[in-house]
């Protein structure tokens, strides 16, 4: 395995600082009323709290662009991925390798599954689910869905249109800004250890249960790092990440960036002529769950908390001369689960015996990661290199773990780690979580045991800068 990750793909792009120029775009991609949240699992979209966005931007200079968006959305999978990043390349003029596509992982907003979707239409296209047994007496058994492939189409049209738009109006880059601040009670470990001694992982976004509330954080990355694009004196752009779960509370259909929006508009008011752009890092299993109860003012307090963060980062951040970026991937297979109960033979019975709407849902995802494994699917691990800082995207609901592990690999660096990138895996774990049966592994996990080590093995080679570059696909012809 390790032999295959390390045939990876480096693209060096050495260009002055007056090469490179920056564009940003905001696009709002809120969900229509019904569409489903969470990949149905909850509520679907009756009311709108506040607009859901994707902002990004691209980064031209050397020889081909790089693109990055966050989405206000839950998770892109599979297909929905793949059509994302083809999508914004063909838009930039640059390869789909080189779009890095984020989901913020708000609840209360879309997971984009487009072959689990198909799955389900095909299905229920038998009607054998009008057979199934009722969830509860005299209630009727409701048609499953992920998504909404249709809205997916949509909203890369509009962003792929607002990427070109922007183009024009790109501003030219001549430093990089690092900054960090230690964000105060706002994340916490799903783990903690009762008074017992006894391992429990039900630390959720909200928790009321006063022995998680007690426990200590355990494990997280306290740290919220920004990083910024610059003009000489004149900053451009704010990419701000932190690991967290970004919910107060969700479930009711009430479409919400959360705590990290509130956050994010709160510096986009204080700074009109910078862009400000939220991603999260790798949370898996991290939660504001010791520090939040799910009471309506919760949300509030965390936003300012996190903006208090991103102020004091910004405040902190130093200027350096961005004089080159090497770009580099690595192809991570991960492979699918084949633990007992969560077999490919289960999920297809829990397709069409599941009377929850949402265990068919569930299944149906699993289903489409495992069709896409079987056809030989790797995952792209990409890291944008600019000497002193990388950006690194890793991908579905890593474990907090992974984000320290690849800080751990540059230690004199800013490693700026975003997780949620391809997000058809699911939780992916660290073995300690498998030993110790963490409760949350029981569904949204479609990754075997021993994924640890593969992820880790993918983190240090696409870290490790001076390889030789090798040859890529040819670029998508641009429409511009």
């Amino acid at each position: 395995m390790l032999s295959r990750l390390l045939l990876f793909v480096v693209t060096t792009v050495a260009a002055t600082a007056s090469d490179f120029r920056l564009a940003t775009f905001s696009v709002d991609v809120t969900p229509p009323v019904g569409h489903p949240c969470m990949g149905g699992g909850i509520a679907p979209v009756r009311t709108v709290a506040d607009p859901l966005f994707a902002k990004g931007f691209v980064l031209t200079g050397g020889d081909l662009p790089w693109v990055l968006v966050s989405l206000d959305w839950c998770e892109i999978r599979g297909r929905s991925f793949d059509k994302w990043r083809r999508g914004l390349a063909e838009a930039a003029g640059t390869l789909p390798e080189r779009v890095m596509v984020h989901s913020t992982h708000v609840h209360d907003a879309p997971v984009m599954d487009e072959e689990a979707e198909h799955l389900l239409r095909a299905m229920e296209a038998t009607g054998a689910w009008k057979d199934l047994p009722a969830p509860a007496p005299d209630a009727p058994v409701q048609v499953a869905s992920v998504c909404q492939p249709e809205f997916n189409e949509t909203c890369i049209r509009r962003v792929a249109g607002a990427l070109r738009a922007a183009l024009p109006l790109a501003q030219r880059v001549t430093h990089l800004g690092l900054g960090r601040a230690e964000v105060q009670e706002v994340a916490s470990n799903r783990r903690f250890v009762l008074a017992d001694g006894t391992v429990s992982y039900a630390r959720g976004s909200r928790t009321t249960d006063a022995g998680a509330r007690a426990a200590p954080p355990g494990e997280v990355d306290p740290w919220l790092r920004t990083l910024s694009f610059w003009d000489g004196d004149q900053p451009l752009c704010a990419l701000h990440g932190f690991a967290v779960h970004p919910m107060s509370r969700y479930g009711e259909g009430r479409v919400s960036a959360d705590f990290p929006g509130l956050a994010r508009a709160r510096m986009q008011a204080e700074h009109p002529g910078v862009a400000q752009i939220y991603v999260s890092g790798c949370a898996g299993n991290v939660t504001a769950g010791k520090w939040n109860d799910g009471a309506p003012e919760g949300r509030e307090i965390l936003a300012g908390r996190l903006h208090e963060a991103m102020r004091q980062a910004w405040t902190a951040t130093r200027r350096v001369p961005l004089a080159a970026a090497d770009f580099r991937q690595v192809p991570l297979a991960l492979g699918a689960r084949r633990t007992p109960g969560h077999t490919e033979t289960i999920l297809r019975g829990r397709l069409t015996s599941e009377a929850r709407p949402f265990g068919r849902s569930e299944a149906a995802m699993g289903l489409a990661w495992y069709e896409r494994v079987r056809a030989g699917h790797r995952i792209n691990l990409p890291c944008l290199d600019f000497g002193v800082a990388q950006v690194l995207l890793l991908p579905a609901e890593a474990y907090v773990e992974y984000q320290r592990f690849a800080q751990a690999c540059r230690p004199e660096s800013f490693v700026f780690v975003m997780g949620y990138g391809e997000c058809g895996p699911g939780y992916i774990p660290v073995e300690r979580a498998w030993r110790e049966k963490d409760s949350n592994l029981n569904g949204w996990t479609w990754v075997p045991p021993g994924s640890e080590p593969v992820l880790q093995a993918a983190i240090r080679a696409v870290l490790t800068p001076g390889s030789a570059p090798a040859r890529e696909s040819s670029p998508v012809p641009s429409s511009r």
